[in-house]
């Protein structure tokens, strides 16, 4: 509840309103974790590291098929890491801000006349649009910020 963004299809804005909304609470939530809070797993949830590099995955490969592309050897393989833990906290936030600017960069650039082309995802080609990729990177982003900030709040305990 942002208002307009200039220049921008009111249909499309929200999937840049949820990256800011992305950015702002895990800038708050994630402040102060330590390393071992940030790849702590309590009660056997996802840990917070882990949110952040599969949110900066995730955005990536979805945008690879909003874009009409395949996944590339390179994106195959950092899915398999998205569990490892090493990253800082600033590297994991700054990978997932680089995949979000790459999204707001192809939706800014996106004629609306193509929202409703047709777009296999994954091996089986599941059937969407392109909108329907961008509205399901916005949902993902919020489904794993609500999921980083609950394991983020148990870390600290």
């Amino acid at each position: 509840m942002r208002g307009p963004i200039e220049g921008l299809n009111p249909l499309i804005a929200p999937v840049l309103y949820a990256f800011d909304h992305a950015r702002e609470d895990l800038a708050k939530w994630t402040s102060g974790l330590t390393q071992e809070q940030l790849w702590a797993t309590p009660h056997g949830f996802g840990s917070v590291g882990f949110h952040l590099c599969h949110l900066a995955g995730s955005t990536d490969r979805l945008l690879s098929y909003a874009l009409g592309n395949q996944l590339s050897a390179d994106q195959l393989a950092f899915l398999k890491t998205e569990h490892q833990p090493g990253a800082t906290r600033e590297e994991l936030l700054a990978a997932m801000d680089a995949s979000f600017q790459r999204v707001e960069q192809a939706v800014r650039g996106l004629d609306p006349s193509h929202y409703t082309e047709f777009r296999g995802i994954g091996r089986k080609q599941l059937p969407t649009t392109v909108i329907g990729i961008f509205v399901h990177i916005a949902e993902h982003v919020q489904r794993h910020i609500g999921q980083a900030i609950s394991a983020a709040k148990l870390a600290r305990v």
